[in-house]
């Protein structure tokens, strides 16, 4: 007698998050690399022509940054209520290591960047610029690697990327709003609620969600707080529906929504972000604009900074007796891991828009900083991953 037919995982499985995370990765670095090619050939008028025309109100620039990276931000407050509810950080143990290293990883590279610009208080606003690690890079570069790197070294980047993420939205929405407008403030708030009755009423379509998620964007774009954040906020609100009997429902409105926007976001929306932000033209620079204090404090932040902060805050977790090293693997390849957590291309960059929104040198600057941090990262880590050994066996911690 046949037994019962095995429970099916959603699609929101861990390894196909790697896997779609992983192929936009690579998408990513090819685009930001023509963008570069472009921005330095003859066609860079053209290109930057076209980001600063207008359409409906806004420029192109900021439809993609405003608007489309709305999408982007719903996708990470899907992916962090699902993961913080049912998934990898569903519990204080599998959120320790993950959440010691995130926050190593914030602080030490605000620190590296602050102790180049203290003298600058235009400057010191980009602080949080070098906080940010770009999950889809990382794991494109661990793509690279194969089978070098134990599953266990992914879900650890992938969880700690996770977190990194839920801090850059907590420090937009502190650190860098605007002056406030009450009235839209009050429409947003009231979208808001509206939004969270449904999911207490027990309403599983998505159309309503997703109409008042376009009228809550754009009160959130006319109040002063950043729109990208409308896209966390109706996040929160999605029904996930986790239930003892079945914990992970494939059915679930989150579920669905996260499913359909995941291929968008990976091979539209990121690329297009990358491809209009990462042009930069290196016309008349020099080595004197690395070692401005700016893009000096962004590219050793994301090196040096990240690097210390996620092993550093990691290995007194786990002496401590908090956590355990992830499984299969060894200290090298934690601290490969660590490396390439300073790839901050996307958040960074975004940050990087909202610190110095009206000095076009001081965005320009940035992006050099980035770049380069997050290049010195990427080769760092990859090298390191790809020639340490890792081990078959370790002993649990404390």
């Amino acid at each position: 007698m046949a037994g019962p037919a095995p429970r099916t995982r959603p699609l929101s499985a861990l390894r196909d998050f790697l896997r779609s995370e992983a192929a936009g990765g690579i998408i990513l670095m090819a685009v930001a690399a023509l963008a570069l090619v472009i921005a330095n050939s003859p066609a860079a008028p053209l290109y930057f022509g076209a980001l600063k025309s207008y359409m409906l109100g806004l420029s192109v620039l900021h439809w993609i940054n405003d608007a489309l990276m709305a999408v982007f931000f719903l996708l990470v407050g899907l992916e962090i209520k699902r993961e913080m509810l049912d998934g990898q950080l569903s519990s204080w143990g599998r959120r320790v290591l993950p959440g010691f290293a995130a926050l190593g990883g914030m602080i030490a590279p605000a620190l590296f960047y602050l102790a180049f610009n203290l003298g600058s208080p235009e400057s010191l606003r980009g602080w949080a610029i070098p906080t940010a690690t770009d999950i889809a890079f990382a794991l494109g570069v661990l793509s690279l690697l194969g089978p070098r790197v134990p599953a266990s070294l992914k879900v650890f980047l992938t969880a700690l990327a996770i977190l990194d993420d839920l801090g850059a939205v907590i420090i937009i929405a502190i650190f860098y709003t605007a002056e406030l407008s009450g009235l839209y403030l009050g429409l947003a708030a009231a979208t808001l609620v509206v939004l969270t009755a449904l999911n207490r009423f027990g309403v599983t379509r998505l159309v309503p969600y997703l109409l008042l998620g376009a009228a809550l964007w754009y009160f959130t774009l006319k109040s002063g707080v950043h729109a990208t954040l409308a896209g966390v906020a109706l996040a929160l609100t999605i029904p996930l529906k986790p239930s003892p009997a079945r914990p992970d429902d494939a059915a679930s409105p989150l579920h669905k929504l996260e499913h359909g926007l995941h291929p968008y976001v990976a091979f539209l929306v990121i690329p297009v972000f990358g491809f209009a932000n990462a042009g930069v033209s290196f016309s008349g620079l020099g080595l004197a604009t690395l070692a401005a204090p700016v893009p000096l404090g962004i590219m050793l932040g994301l090196f040096l900074g990240k690097q210390v902060g996620v092993f550093g805050f990691g290995w007194l977790a786990i002496r401590a007796g908090l956590a355990d090293l992830p499984a299969r693997a060894s200290w090298p390849q934690f601290y490969g891991i660590a490396l390439l957590c300073g790839i901050g291309f996307t958040m960074s960059l975004f940050i990087g828009l909202l610190a110095f929104p009206d000095s076009e040198a001081l965005q320009n600057q940035t992006k050099i900083g980035v770049l380069a941090g997050s290049l010195l990262s990427g080769i760092g880590g990859w090298l390191l991953l790809r020639l340490c050994p890792g081990e078959v066996m370790h002993k649990k911690q404390g």
